[in-house]
C-alpha cells in the first residue's frame, strides 16, 4: 500500500458585510487555500496554523467550529489535503518571500464569496468548500463516515 503525503490547511473565512468571505491563494492558474506538508512529529492542526501564517501573514485564527476536518481524496503521488475551517478577523494578506524559493510561494490573494472561490478551485476541492460553507452559514450538510 502505498504511503500518503498528508498536507493541512486552512478554509480561512472573514465575515465582510452581509457575507463570508474565504481566502484563496494562486500559483500559476491553479487556485487553493493555505496548506502545507505536515512535517514528521508535527500535529496536522499545527501544521495548517502554520502554513496560514506562512503563506498570508494570518496569525488570528479562531477555530470556533472546532476542529472538525474534510480530507481530498488522494491526488497526484498520493498526496492527501486535510482542511480545518477557522474565522479571522485580519483582512490584510502578504506574500511572504519563501526563503526556498527565494520569491512569493504565491502569485496572488484574494478574498472571495463562496460562489466566486466554488468556480476558482479544483474540482476535488469543491466538496471540501461547500462542507465549510455549510458549517459557517449554519446549514448542515450530512457528514461522510471518513470524517476527522
Amino acid at each position: 500500500m502505498e504511503k500518503k503525503t498528508l498536507s493541512a490547511g486552512v478554509i480561512v473565512a472573514r465575515h465582510e458585510g452581509d457575507s463570508w468571505r474565504y481566502l484563496l491563494l494562486r500559483v500559476y492558474s491553479y487556485w487553493d487555500f493555505p496548506k502545507g506538508i505536515v512535517e514528521p512529529g508535527e500535529d496536522p492542526h499545527q501544521t495548517a496554523r502554520r502554513e496560514v501564517e506562512e503563506e498570508s501573514g494570518l496569525k488570528d485564527l479562531r477555530f470556533g467550529w472546532g476542529h472538525d476536518y474534510r480530507e481530498t481524496p488522494p491526488y497526484g503521488s498520493g498526496k492527501v489535503a486535510r482542511y480545518y475551517i477557522a474565522e479571522t478577523k485580519e483582512s490584510r494578506v502578504v506574500l511572504p518571500v519563501s526563503p526556498e524559493l527565494r520569491r512569493p510561494e504565491h502569485h496572488e490573494a484574494r478574498w472571495v464569496k463562496y460562489e466566486e472561490a466554488r468556480r476558482l478551485v479544483s474540482p476535488r476541492v469543491v466538496p471540501i468548500l461547500d462542507w465549510a460553507n455549510s458549517i459557517i452559514a449554519g446549514k448542515e450538510i450530512p457528514t461522510p463516515p471518513e470524517t476527522g
